[in-house]
């Protein structure tokens, strides 16, 4: 069963993102950390995730995007910033659609949460540092066993899941 690790906005954070890394990443196929980390690119903390630039990194060898492969799925991951993400779906879904992705992973607003639109699945991990919607500082876990059962399922910081916030859909393609 396919497993993606995806956090974003730790905004300094250096203990906090190598304790999720060091949590998951025997049991995931991928590390993703959409942006706004504030570390340099070469930072250990970095090391083994797919970053996306994001509008507090400063880096120029750091990627605007990233298009990960994981099995038959293809995700893009941005900060989200470039697509006007906190006002519309609708560059972003664009991109993803240029990138043949069937999976757009963004952070930014420090909003946690994942929604299918159409085809694609978006999804915001929220902040590790600042969130803006809960209280609770998060990540998120994305899996499948296959495109018809497809789970994002949000941890707290700390890694306990949060039940509250968790999505089952499908990535199959409609008849």
């Amino acid at each position: 069963m396919p497993k993606v690790l995806i956090i974003s906005d730790s905004h300094g954070l250096t203990e906090e993102v190598q304790e999720i890394k060091a949590r998951h990443q025997a049991e995931v196929d991928a590390m993703i950390h959409c942006g706004d980390s504030e570390l340099s690119y070469d930072a250990e903390e970095l090391q083994g995730y797919h970053y996306a630039k994001g509008n507090c990194d400063f880096e120029p060898e750091m990627e605007n995007d990233q298009v990960v492969e994981v099995g038959d799925v293809k995700i893009l991951a941005t900060h989200g910033h470039l697509y006007q993400i906190k006002s519309t779906l609708m560059p972003l879904s664009y991109r993803a659609e240029e990138a043949g992705a069937q999976i757009a992973c963004f952070g930014h607003s420090h909003i946690a949460g994942a929604e299918k639109v159409n085809d694609k699945l978006f999804i915001n991990p929220g902040s590790i540092r600042l969130p803006r919607d809960h209280k609770e500082p998060s990540y998120a876990i994305l899996e499948w066993d296959t495109l018809d059962n497809v789970t994002v399922q949000f941890h707290h910081v700390n890694g306990e899941p949060m039940q509250d916030v968790k999505l089952e859909t499908s990535l199959a393609a409609k008849n």
